[in-house]
């Protein structure tokens, strides 16, 4: 089973539109949004959900107050400063880190402690495909731990079904999540913008996928508006070793696709029509001829 992870080193490089057209362009494939904290491949591939599930994860201090004698302990103890008082006592906000000290030290053993409902992941059919996706509340953190379920379930279900291929759009950046969503994959695309800070971004996770030993293939997005910056950009993955797949020119198509819903290859446009060649180098890559 292949898994490619589309990654970008930062936001708003163009990833998940990428990945909406190789989803439309692969077969025997399931479909994951990786990211988890700010998902938007939904909003292409506008999915029927079939299955629900909640995402429990750490847990969440609650004073009783009932049993709460207002003695200020707790108020005292937390570094994060999450007991705040009120006129009835004191209430426990969102700044919780789930540590438990609290509810260990509590005098009166009035801090409940249960699990926190953080997010739902949930199985969905669209019209490429069955997805995995998720989102998490605002605030709440684990983000690399749901990321990692997403990952188990899409195994899951493209082993049940018979699929050869788990297409990502992973998370950006290079912290938790995208450790978890390059964990296990067969190859990286990463989506890089031809500016100072994309490059600085794409180095830092072509790095990541360097240490997992993560082949690593390159599509520079809106490649026109800095050709000096691209240049640099594409003698980086020469030096490096990376695969170039393209260059991508800016191009207001995209924005029209994206308010109709809909992937750059799905109609006829210059643009999706570099996407395609770019799908089918990579299956070439993948398959190593």
């Amino acid at each position: 089973m292949r898994e490619i992870v589309v990654i970008s080193g930062k936001g708003g490089t163009g990833k998940t539109t990428v990945c909406a057209s190789f989803a439309h362009l692969a077969a025997s494939k399931v479909i994951c949004d990786l990211d988890v904290d700010a998902p938007d491949l939904h909003i292409l591939l506008q999915p029927q959900i079939r299955e629900y599930t909640p995402f429990i994860s750490g847990h969440g201090a609650q004073i009783r107050q009932d049993d709460c004698i207002r003695c200020g302990q707790c108020a005292e103890l937390c570094r994060f400063e999450a007991v705040r008082p009120r006129e009835d006592g004191f209430i426990i906000d969102d700044h919780c880190e789930g540590c438990g000290v609290c509810v260990k030290l509590c005098p009166q053993q009035a801090i409940d402690f249960p699990e926190k409902h953080c997010g739902d992941w949930y199985v969905s059919d669209t019209r490429f495909g069955l997805m995995v996706h998720a989102q998490l509340f605002p605030g709440q953190e684990n983000s690399g731990r749901l990321v990692s379920l997403l990952k188990v379930q899409a195994r899951e279900r493209a082993r049940a079904l018979g699929l050869d291929t788990i297409l990502c759009d992973g998370s950006p950046g290079v912290g938790c999540p995208v450790i978890s969503s390059l964990s296990g994959a067969s190859l990286a695309v990463g989506v890089v913008e031809p500016t100072p800070s994309g490059r600085h971004d794409f180095s830092r996770v072509a790095d990541l996928c360097r240490h997992f030993r993560i082949p690593l293939a390159i599509i520079i997005n809106k490649a026109d508006l800095n050709t000096r910056e691209a240049g640099v950009i594409a003698a980086e993955c020469v030096e490096h070793g990376h695969t170039l797949l393209g260059r991508l020119p800016f191009d207001p198509v995209v924005t029209r696709a994206m308010v109709q819903r809909h992937a750059l290859t799905e109609f006829d446009n210059p643009l999706g029509n570099r996407l395609k060649d770019m799908w089918s180098a990579l299956q070439d890559l993948r398959t190593g001829r």
